[in-house]
């Protein structure tokens, strides 16, 4: 079972995804805040699996809250999802930087939604396309000059397809949009995905196209 806490300055929000979150099996919430210090001091006595994070909240944001609750939790610990309508370049880098494992648009319909937590608590990265398309124009936006030798060389324990769908990745596509250019499932590209990550040490998408960007598979 993946305990989740919630926190959202709103109660009505609050409500309608405890409504989503509690009605799966494989999910349940334990608990609510409405800001984040009432975040980090639900967690100062109880453990989750995954916080469920608004950005834009009274006292401090969630970038923020995601900083200071990874101080203290590391990602194999604790996983942290952003949920948020606001989905700026700025802010999705700023929050994956502070350790976010995930970020999703609140327009998300609840089987997104449930299936980005589960992916976070597999280890993975959940990104909305819009988050994903945020975090490749701020790569984009600042090119590498030089290739990433390092990088280049992590990249060699990748098979052929997992090359494939990173690059893929790298150039904006989601998991329909890959399993359709190479004849095969989501699921199947998600696979290849995941493995890739796993060889590459990478946390989530949003550090595999950065690493892809910097091993100059993508120009």
């Amino acid at each position: 079972m993946t305990t989740i806490l919630l926190v959202d300055d709103q109660a009505m929000i609050r409500v309608g995804l405890r409504t989503i979150l509690d009605a799966q099996e494989e999910l349940t919430v334990v608990g609510e805040a409405g800001d984040g210090f009432e975040a980090l001091q639900f967690l100062g006595t109880t453990m989750v699996d995954v916080v469920l994070l608004d950005v834009r909240m009274p006292g401090i944001d969630g970038v923020e809250t995601t900083r200071r609750i990874r101080e203290r939790f590391p990602a194999d610990h604790l996983r942290i999802v952003i949920l948020t309508t606001f989905e700026q370049d700025e802010i999705v880098v700023s929050a994956l930087r502070a350790g976010a494992n995930g970020f999703l648009g609140k327009t998300v319909g609840p089987h997104e939604l449930v299936a980005g937590i589960n992916e976070v608590v597999l280890g993975g990265g959940a990104l909305s396309a819009a988050a994903q398309a945020a975090v490749i124009a701020q790569v984009t936006a600042h090119p590498v000059r030089t290739v990433d030798r390092d990088a280049q060389e992590r990249l060699r324990a990748l098979t052929p397809r997992e090359h494939d769908v990173v690059v893929a990745i790298a150039r904006g596509g989601d998991n329909d949009q890959i399993g359709r250019e190479m004849f095969v499932s989501p699921y199947t590209v998600k696979t290849h995905a995941n493995r890739a990550m796993a060889k590459l040490g990478v946390r989530d998408r949003a550090q595999l196209v950065s690493l892809a960007y910097r091993a100059g598979l993508v120009d």
